[in-house]
Parts: C-alpha cells; structure tokens; sequence
C-alpha cells in the first residue's frame, strides 16, 4: 500500500510542479481569442464553462484504458505503478497538452492538419488514414465491451442479450455524433464524468479501510508476470502497451481538438489537457492497486473469481463484492460510461478530422450525415466481424493498443518539432525524451509480439537499442531539413 500511497502523491505533485513548468515554457495568452470565439459555429466550436470543458475532456479520454489496461498491466506488479506515474507526468500529460494547446493556436484542427503543419505536407494523408483507422478501432471496441458487462449486469450474457446492447450503444453514438456538442455531450457528461470519479473514490476507501498486502516497489520489479501467468509478456515492452489510457495515449490526440474548440480562454490549457490526463492517471492507479489486491494478495478468491478472470469481470466482481448492490452498480455504470463516451466522441473526431481534411462545414445536418453514415458502416462490419468469430474482439483490441501508442509517438515528434520552430530552446526535450522511447517501445513491440512479425524476444534489447540509435539522428536530420526549405 505504500508504493500506492507514494504514486498518489507524486502524481498530485507532478500537476502541482511540472505541470506548471510545461504551462509556463509554452506560453497561454488569455488575450488571444481562442477558436471558440473566433470560429463559433453553434456545433462544434461552442465555448463552454471551464468545469464543464474539464468534466467532458476528462471523459473523453478515460475510456477502458485506465480500468482495463491498469487491471491487465497490473499483473506485472508494482512495475505497473512506476509506468502509471512517470509516463503520465513526463509523456501522457504533457502529450495531451501539447495537442490540445498545438490545436487552439491553429485554429481548432485535428490531428492530421497538425502534422502536416509541423511535420510535412506528405504526412498528412497517410494521418488522416491512419487517424481514422484508429478511431473506427476505437468506436468499434467501446461499442463491445460495455456491451459485454451490461450483459453481465443484466444476468443474461448470451449472444443475444449482448447484441441488444450493441445495438442500443450503437444508437447512441449515432444520435451524439450528429447533435451539437452542447446538446448532449455538454449535458450528461458531466454527470457520467461523476459516476466515473465517484467509483474511483469509492474504491480507494475501501482499500484504505482494507489496507491489503499488496507488492511493493522495493519488493522488485520483475517475476510477477510469471506469477500472475503472463510470463511470456515481458514487462518491456508489454508494459507500456497495455497501459496505455492510464500513462499515455495517442487516442487523446484525437480528443484534446474537440475541447481546443470549446475553451475561451488559453489560460485553461493546463487544468483541460494537463490535469484530465493526470485525474485518469489516479484512476488508473487505483484500478491497478484494485487489481494487484484481486491478483496476488487472495482477492480473487474473497469476491468469489479466480486470478483467471477477464478484466470486465474482475470490474464486476470486486465492485459488487466491496461497494454491495447498489454502490456496485454505480460502480459499474461508472465503467460502463467511460468506453461508451468515448466511443461516441471517437466517431465525432473521426467526423471532425475528415470535415477539415474535405473543408467541409459541418454546420448542416445533411453535410455531417454525408461523413458520419460511412464511419457507422465500416464499424458496423468490425462489430459483425468481432461477434462472428469468438477471437476477433481480442485480435481487435491488440491492433488497437499498438496504433494507440504508435500515434502517442508521432504526436510527441509532432510537438518537438513545433518547440523546435517556435525556437523555445532545449525545452523541446520535454516531447523529445519521450518521443524516443515511445517509437522504441512500438518498434520492438510489433517486432516482436505476435500480432507482427514475432521476432524472438531475445532480441527485444537489440531492437530497442536499434530503434532510438535510428531515431535520434533521424530527428535532427528531418528538422534540418525542413528548416533549410
């Protein structure tokens, strides 16, 4: 419980200093008007209260990765708190401010316009493909496994009562990617947003008045995974895939524009972007602490399971079995929430990033149908393909997780280039460092796991090294580059 105290406060303090730090370097200008103000369309850029930005953005980005990659991640062992911390304060926060920050300045695009902007004019299409990619992936996922647990809640886990749910989740994200941001996503958010934090809370009073043996730090860091059955997944770079929401994930970079749209002022950057990502890193550490109770210390067996339950299921069980009836249903449509809200921003984004791509205006009805219908379609055909074949749902959430974290990666190079041009010094260092060890961790992963190539894993440290030893001159030479054009 210690290592879980200590991550606590040190994630606290990491808003406190650092993120003071990277707020100051970039340099917010309350007087500039945001795109909010500039550009208000009365649908998609809309400014909103402060709070309310925050409450949205934060549920934007929190979906089943900090619950369902901390659970997962947690059986590495403690490991799994030092990545949580580190890579929230130093790579996912700053990550996600820098996006979101990059986007006001520029008027409120997406993705693929930023990197065309900072990167090359070339990158763009492959972005916009390979964002889109990505949100279809993620729209798909968080349409079946919310699906899955309200099948579970509702007694009846059949085919039949999960396609139910789909299609009722499916619905939803239809009606909240054609409506106007503030019409319903500005309205229940917050509340959803509530129930999310409130299940955290909940949660980390019970293992406070539990106060269970869990592994420490200084108890070592590897061996765990061979514990919990997953010794075939070495900590690097498995690790930093399956925790991806909870330290550090390019799917915010798809979020962070759609609030750089609804903020009226600069000045709120760092609570919008640095602060949501560092309020789903204290979920995601409790869901791990959570996790390393019901993996290693019998907790398990206390709620009824067996170390070999699903990360849905683990949810479900403790919740029920330390929240009783109703604070475990509260709990759970806390978790429920989160992918479903994130689903359906993910196809919003996925609108937005095609409108600016087409320069379409999106103001009319008609012109968000004509990009929302073939997003829906193509998801339509992942969700027959992911029911049909019982394996599809995890070959899906393993591609996702890899182009999640490889996008984390471009973005981060995407933001070193903009400090680079905006000449802010050795300060650039803040997106650099993790830049590189973001493309290390994508490059040996899909090398060696076997949804890529499956190279033998005794490699692993080679290709690691390979790939910042590539990277690092790569970078200087491509800023040269561009900047003798």
């Amino acid at each position: 419980m210690f290592s879980f105290l200590l991550s606590i406060v040190a994630l606290v303090l990491g808003y406190v200093i650092y993120g003071a730090f990277v707020d100051r370097m970039f340099g917010p200008d309350p007087k500039r008007p945001t795109p909010a103000i500039s550009k208000a369309d009365g649908v998609d850029f809309i400014p909103m209260p402060s709070w309310r930005v925050f409450m949205v953005q934060f549920l934007n980005i929190a979906g089943t990765g900090p619950i369902f990659g901390a659970i997962m991640g947690a059986k590495f062992g403690p490991a799994s708190y030092l990545w949580i911390v580190l890579g929230c304060i130093f790579a996912g926060a700053v990550h996600d401010y820098m996006v979101g920050m990059m986007s006001v300045r520029n008027g409120g695009v997406g993705v693929p316009e930023l990197v065309g902007n900072y990167m090359s004019k070339a990158t763009k299409v492959a972005m916009l493909v390979f964002s889109l990619v990505l949100l279809t992936l993620v729209g798909t996922v968080f349409v079946y496994s919310p699906a899955l647990i309200l099948g579970d809640m509702a007694g009846d886990g059949s085919s039949n009562s999960i396609m139910l749910w789909v299609g009722i989740i499916f619905l939803y994200y239809i009606i909240a990617t054609l409506l106007p941001i503030d019409k319903l996503i500005g309205k229940i958010y917050p509340i959803f947003a509530v129930a999310l934090l409130f299940m955290a809370g909940a949660l980390m009073v019970c293992l406070f008045m539990k106060w269970p043996q869990l592994p420490e730090i200084w108890d070592g860091l590897g061996g765990w995974n061979e514990k919990a059955g997953i010794g075939d997944q070495p900590i690097f770079p498995c690790l930093f895939i399956t925790i991806a929401c909870g330290a550090i994930s390019g799917f915010h970079a798809t979020q962070s524009p759609m609030m750089a749209r609804c903020i009226d002022n600069e000045k709120l950057g760092r609570p919008v972007f640095y602060g949501s990502m560092i309020t789903e890193g204290l979920v995601a550490l409790i869901w791990a602490a959570v996790a390393s109770w019901f993996f290693f210390d019998g907790g398990a067996a206390e709620v009824g399971s067996d170390v070999t339950a699903s990360a849905p299921a683990v949810v479900t069980k403790v919740s029920q079995g330390w929240l009783g009836l109703v604070g475990g249903i509260l709990a759970v449509l806390g978790v429920v929430a989160a992918p479903i809200t994130s689903g359906d921003t993910a196809f919003r984004s996925a609108r937005l990033i095609i409108a600016d791509f087409v320069k379409m205006p999106q103001k009319s009805l008609p012109s968000r149908l004509m990009l929302a219908i073939p997003l829906f379609a193509l998801s339509a055909l992942l969700l027959w393909y992911n029911i049909a074949d019982a394996n599809g749902f995890n070959v899906i959430w393993r591609y996702f997780g890899w182009s999640n974290q490889a996008l984390a990666a471009i973005m981060l190079w995407t933001a070193t280039t903009y400090l680079v041009e905006e000449k802010k010094g050795w300060w650039y260092m803040i997106t650099f460092i993790p830049a590189i060890f973001m493309t290390s961790v994508c490059v040996t992963f899909i090398l060696v796991d076997k949804i890529g190539l499956g190279l033998p894993q005794e490699y692993t440290p080679w290709i690691a090294a390979a790939s910042v030893l590539f990277a690092i001159p790569g970078f200087i030479f491509w800023n040269y580059r561009i900047n003798r054009k």
